[in-house]
């Protein structure tokens, strides 16, 4: 069932299962802010299991670009198309948030963000990134990396 992230209440409704529920509910409540704030669109989420096209597009995207699989499990994903850019989330059990931004008319404007929810360690399979924090009201402090992507998905 899809569920619509409020940021005004944060809410772990989904993610309970996590360690860091509170702090990934919050990254979650930070990216609908932004998605509301820049583009007016509703941030809506599903469980892992009925978003699974947006779960494997990220994953595809992961192993054939870095040669990456994650290994904590999905527990929401979304996918949508703002303006010209197709987006897709997947919030893992670990507290890590990945992000998929792709131009669909600009192969220059394509890249894989990677967010760890405060009072997480960074995952192994990602400990070759450097990462950036960032204040945020809603998430605390997050730590944030990315790459480009280069093929066409």
């Amino acid at each position: 069932m899809a569920y619509i992230v409020d940021f005004a209440t944060v809410s772990a409704q989904g993610l309970e299962s996590s360690p860091v529920a509170d702090a990934l509910a919050g990254l979650r409540a930070n990216e609908a802010r932004y998605f509301k704030n820049k583009y007016d669109h509703v941030f809506t989420v599903e469980p892992a299991d009925e978003a699974k096209q947006a779960v494997d597009w990220v994953s595809r995207i992961l192993a054939e670009e870095r040669d990456i699989v994650i290994a904590s499990r999905p527990l929401e994903a979304t996918a949508f198309q703002v303006e010209n850019i197709r987006m897709a989330y997947v919030f893992y059990e670990s507290g890590l948030s990945i992000n998929v931004m792709y131009s669909i008319d600009d192969a220059k404007k394509r890249a894989v963000g990677f967010k760890l929810s405060d009072g997480m360690e960074v995952p192994a399979e990602l400990d070759s990134f450097k990462f950036a924090r960032q204040k945020s009201k809603l998430a605390g402090t997050i730590r944030g990396s990315y790459f480009v992507i280069k093929g066409e998905y």
